[in-house]
């Protein structure tokens, strides 16, 4: 938790349990941590949310810091792992995005967000897949408290996420298969717009990954042109004088030559991922050995929902809304507690 957000959470946490006691739900329940929207404070300074579609941590060892510069700064500097996992159900990439901006898991029979597809089906929405109505995202929770909200991404299915909270993402920009014009449209953004919080989704990994093949030579050099884009993005930050950004950036999926990442879930390559926090109140520290007594490093292994967690993706959402003061996602899974520490 960032020191400088702890109090005004607090207060916010506070506040809701009080309001809430009465309806408390009962033992066992996955989703204890549940507060109003009215009674959360107004966001306190702003999150990028990075997403990189298909990255294999793999990737950046194999390229090197001098030509993945932006990647490693943030990994070096912030608080990070690259040994995190996606989502238990699913390594494709809308069902995982969709844990990020709303914290749960997949399966809608076990209080999960339901969206299984991952391709763009007009129309559709969360609450749709969910059974659910009410149910919440990063954005419905910085709308609350009186944010604003922005998805910038490189796919048509990023739709769903304008589609299902409407009233709470202010702004949307999707290029299909154009990186570097949905990142010029970021960068006049974040200097132009002071907004809470800003979803931003990167594909080029994943299409070189799909068309030639994970780790090979076309995908590195799209993860070179992806830390470009990110650097361009952090250059504006400091010219602009964006003192009170932090980053929060993961990935979907893995993925090596001659896998398709959605249909071997059980293999590395593809559920490990990297989870990284950066910038003002953030320590250089490694996530898992500044958790021990709340998430557990996995090595090799694929945790299921039993048992002390990994470092997950879905927990953006969570992270994102702690670093702005706010209480967590109502009915969400992951860092649901806010206890995900990011200070030695």
């Amino acid at each position: 938790m960032h020191p400088a957000t702890g109090t005004v959470r607090l207060l916010a946490v506070a506040l809701a349990t009080a309001l809430l006691a009465p309806l408390s739900p009962a033992a066992g329940t996955t989703t204890a941590a549940r507060t109003a929207p009215h009674a959360r404070s107004a966001p306190v300074g702003r999150v990028l949310a990075i997403s990189i579609d298909g990255l294999n941590p793999t990737a950046l060892r194999r390229i090197g810091r001098q030509r993945t510069p932006t990647l490693h700064r943030l990994l070096r500097t912030g608080a990070a792992t690259t040994n995190a996992r996606t989502q238990v159900e699913s390594t494709s990439t809308l069902p995982n995005h969709t844990s990020m901006v709303t914290g749960r898991r997949v399966a809608a029979t076990k209080g999960g967000h339901g969206v299984t597809w991952n391709t763009d089906r007009r129309g559709s929405t969360v609450q749709q897949a969910c059974g659910d109505p009410e149910v919440g995202s990063v954005f419905s929770v910085v709308q609350a408290a009186g944010g604003r909200s922005a998805v910038f991404a490189a796919k048509s299915k990023f739709s769903l996420f304008a589609r299902s909270w409407p009233d709470a993402v202010d702004r949307q920009v999707i290029r299909h298969g154009h990186d570097r014009r949905v990142t010029r449209r970021l960068r006049r953004d974040l200097a132009h717009r002071s907004r809470a919080f800003t979803f931003w989704h990167l594909g080029l990994v994943d299409r070189a990954g799909h068309t030639h093949g994970w780790l090979s030579r076309p995908y590195r050099r799209a993860v070179r042109r992806t830390d470009t884009m990110i650097g361009s993005v952090l250059t504006v930050v400091r010219k602009e004088g964006i003192d009170d950004l932090r980053i929060v950036l993961t990935a979907d999926h893995g993925g090596r030559p001659g896998s398709r990442h959605h249909e071997a879930i059980r293999k590395r390559h593809n559920y490990r991922v990297p989870f990284l926090v950066w910038g003002p109140g953030v320590d250089a520290v490694r996530l898992y050995p500044a958790n021990p007594d709340s998430r557990r490093d996995p090595g090799t292994r694929r945790p299921r929902f039993r048992g002390r967690q990994p470092v997950r993706n879905g927990e953006l959402a969570n992270v994102a809304l702690d670093l702005l003061g706010l209480g967590p996602v109502p009915h969400s899974r992951w860092d649901r507690r806010h206890n995900l520490s990011w200070t030695s």
